[in-house]
């Protein structure tokens, strides 16, 4: 693994940034910077924003300074690289637009659309965490994509569909790395948000409630058969399984990113059980609930599935 640097040529908030980057491990680079005393913050999905005063010093401290054409063709060489296709859709104003659409009945009423917009922006705030490397915006724009193309190709009805956007807004807007803690502080969060928006006539008090329990089944992604809705939630928060290699690559550095204070032979064994419990829904009643879902991504699901475990075995 090496750590490249390039010159401090990009200008912004009047000084001058350099590009910090791995050509093969999101955990070394994150281990590297944390120890350089860069901040998570400047942590942008590929790469660290570095001010130019400390460019010396991370080279000092083992970052190989390149030019910046070579530094971008290591990183588009590597399947590390987020493409600024993928960058836009994870931009704040994407993402606030998207929240909004979801409350097209409620413009003209301000209270409602008042407390919609305050709570689009909490959310959009915690899913920039600077903690989170893949439970992060650009895995939030990612579900809602593959809701939007699964409940068109499921034929979903259009109220199950808008409670799953919904729920899946909430369901890891609160991420500290421990389920099934995280899904019940999520669902809670959905409440306390949801529940005003029911008081002014936003939603009902059903929907609200429903909500929370869509958030909680991702602990486990195993929901009913009568349960479409919850079927959505889980296919898409597991739609990264059936990707391409490149991207299930990217995924798996990722999570070993964000788990990065976990030593390595604890997160192998943590993150095998992980694999292992994927599996059994796999062989058992099906890691994907829609058959949209399993005709798109069951069948390379597996084989990403049972290469990483044997690579961690």
């Amino acid at each position: 693994m090496t750590v490249l640097l390039d010159p401090p040529a990009w200008p912004a908030h009047g000084r001058l940034w350099s590009h910090l980057v791995s050509d093969e491990s999101l955990h070394e680079l994150r281990t590297f910077a944390r120890a350089a005393g860069i901040p998570d913050r400047a942590f942008d999905l590929d790469h660290y924003d570095v001010p130019e005063d400390r460019h010396d010093d991370l080279v000092a401290a083992g970052a190989t300074p390149v030019d910046g054409g070579e530094l971008a063709r290591r990183l588009a060489a590597s399947h590390l690289r987020v493409p600024g296709h993928e960058r836009r859709r994870a931009r704040r104003p994407a993402l606030r637009a998207r929240w909004e659409a979801l409350w097209p009945d409620v413009g003209d009423r301000s209270a409602p659309a008042a407390g919609i917009a305050v709570v689009g922006e909490d959310l959009v705030d915690r899913w920039r965490e600077p903690h989170r490397v893949y439970h992060g915006r650009l895995h939030l724009a990612d579900v809602l994509d593959a809701l939007d193309l699964l409940a068109s190709q499921s034929g979903a009805p259009g109220r199950e569909a808008w409670l799953a956007a919904v729920a899946l807004w909430f369901h890891d807007a609160v991420h500290d790395g421990a389920t099934p803690d995280d899904e019940e502080r999520s669902a809670a969060l959905a409440g306390s948000h949801l529940g005003p928006l029911a008081q002014h006539g936003a939603l009902p008090d059903r929907d609200v409630a429903e909500v929370g329990r869509l958030v909680r089944m991702t602990a486990g992604h195993d929901p009913d058969a009568d349960d479409p809705a919850g079927r959505l939630v889980s296919d898409v928060d597991l739609a990264v399984l059936g990707g391409d290699p490149g991207r299930y690559a990217r995924y798996v550095a990722q999570v070993r990113a964000e788990y990065g204070d976990v030593g390595d032979a604890d997160f192998r064994a943590g993150r095998g059980a992980v694999l292992e419990q994927l599996l059994t829904l796999h062989t058992g009643p099906g890691l994907y609930r829609t058959p949209a879902a399993r005709h798109r991504w069951a069948d390379a699901a597996e084989r990403n599935l049972r290469a990483e475990l044997a690579r961690l075995r």
